[in-house]
């Protein structure tokens, strides 16, 4: 997993991810980790294996796989359940995940600057699908973080069929980066921002990862209101406990000024619907239709405004 981190001049935040992870999955190891171990290892060496990281679906294949084989693909791929971050086609297995993932990358990538030989962190990356994404437009060398550890397993079962590509996934929390770490050209953070109780600093994180010149692509959940406004739930936000603060799109403007980010623009903003989130066989939990009020879809079953996301890009002067 540290292989390609050692290669290049990411390789002095090597030792400390050795400490990071020995922790993660020797001292402090998950109660399901045997079987999501066990789950992988189910799955079949394939032979002649082709990528197309360009499609919707990121999609391994070749040209013969063995009806066993195929058996095998499909019960270690079910043993990862649920599969939320996607789609994914491994040799005509299809997962169907609960996000459409590629829904998102359709959104951002136009406003995205070439990253041909681009560095990039991924922030909160979940299984890993928009890294892929990034690889499949010609990223130098991407590397995602996310504590989620079945998020792992998730990544390494295409991992595996690609075998020495400058793609990985670390299991530790932005937190436990290194402080002024300027490495990367490109940091995206989706999904992120409304989970952690200071936004600010987050963004302050995000903006350490980036050398100077790098560009922030930061994706969150926003409300409606002026510049100052944002939204703080009571409790829960569509059934979530740990969402905080959803700002105005003028306030997270104003957020990324104060941060020190320069020519920060909207690029897109679009409401969530149950189209893009939902139950699928591949997830089979509730997903959003049962967090939103069955009597007015437009907003959650607390009665705040439904989902509705932006995409902001920013540079770090």
């Amino acid at each position: 997993m540290l292989t390609h981190l050692e290669q290049d001049d990411l390789g002095s935040w090597a030792e400390q991810l050795r400490q990071q992870l020995v922790w993660r999955f020797e001292s402090n190891p998950h109660g399901d980790m045997a079987r999501w171990q066990q789950a992988l290892q189910q799955l079949p060496a394939v032979a002649d294996v082709e990528a197309d990281l360009n499609r919707s679906a990121v999609t391994l294949s070749t040209s013969t796989l063995a009806d066993d084989a195929r058996q095998k693909l499909e019960a270690g791929l079910r043993g990862l359940m649920p599969w939320r971050k996607g789609p994914f086609d491994f040799f005509g297995v299809g997962i169907d995940t609960e996000w459409r993932s590629d829904w998102k990358w359709d959104r951002v990538a136009p406003y995205l600057s070439d990253l041909q030989g681009r560095r990039i962190l991924d922030v909160g990356c979940g299984s890993g699908y928009h890294c892929w994404r990034m690889a499949g437009l010609g990223a130098r060398r991407v590397v995602g973080i996310d504590p989620g550890l079945l998020f792992l397993f998730q990544f390494l079962s295409v991992k595996r069929y690609l075998g020495e590509v400058p793609v990985d996934l670390l299991p530790i929390r932005m937190e436990d980066m290194p402080d002024r770490l300027e490495a990367f050209d490109t940091t995206f953070s989706m999904g992120v921002l409304y989970h952690r109780r200071s936004p600010l600093d987050h963004l302050l994180e995000l903006k350490s990862t980036l050398r100077r010149g790098g560009e922030l692509v930061l994706e969150t959940l926003v409300v409606d209101g002026p510049e100052g406004y944002s939204l703080m739930p009571e409790d829960r936000y569509g059934q979530m406990r740990n969402v905080w603060f959803l700002p105005s799109c003028d306030t997270l403007l104003r957020w990324l000024d104060r941060t020190g980010f320069r020519q920060a623009r909207v690029v897109d903003v679009t409401d969530t619907t149950t189209e893009e989130q939902r139950t699928t066989d591949w997830m089979r939990f509730q997903s959003l239709a049962d967090f939103l009020d069955p009597d007015d879809p437009s907003r959650t079953i607390e009665g705040y405004p439904g989902p509705r996301r932006a995409t902001i890009i920013a540079e770090k002067p």
